[in-house]
């Protein structure tokens, strides 16, 4: 499994398998954003499962990250945290979308964009979410954020 926390309530990663699935539940992981566009969340066979949000984004420049979506990650993510739940943003290397959405969350939860994106490198080094591709969909989210 390769995940980093980020954050006492947010991690950043790889996507889970579903063997992951106890591990996560042990670290009070209770909710799995999922930044994929070809691969959905995984099922989770718990009596008790995690839930999952799929928000389907390409990794490309040509596509750039929906804000409505960051919005709808982020709004999930709060929800999670403030009833006292972790959050997992995932993609398929923890580098970009998930990065994104961990930034996202990060802002919402008062870190200025640069705060939040040195916090994601120092604590997940594979992140890159200064990519030219990402770091605007990241200001942007936090323009709008804050309107």
């Amino acid at each position: 499994m390769d995940i980093s926390q980020i954050t006492e309530h947010l991690f950043i990663g790889r996507q889970p398998s579903p063997s992951d699935y106890d591990r996560l539940r042990e670290l009070g992981i209770r909710l799995i954003i999922n930044m994929r566009f070809s691969r959905g969340p995984q099922p989770d066979p718990h009596p008790q499962p995690i839930a999952t949000l799929w928000l389907p984004s390409i990794d490309s420049p040509l596509f750039p990250i929906s804000i409505r979506k960051l919005m709808r990650g982020t709004q999930a993510a709060l929800e999670t945290i403030r009833a006292g739940g972790k959050v997992l943003a995932h993609c398929a290397y923890g580098r970009h979308r998930g990065a994104a959405m961990g930034a996202c969350i990060l802002i919402a939860q008062g870190y200025s964009p640069r705060e939040a994106l040195e916090l994601i490198v120092q604590r997940r080094p594979a992140a890159d979410p200064y990519a030219f591709y990402i770091l605007p969909r990241i200001l942007k989210f936090a323009n709008a954020w804050t309107s």
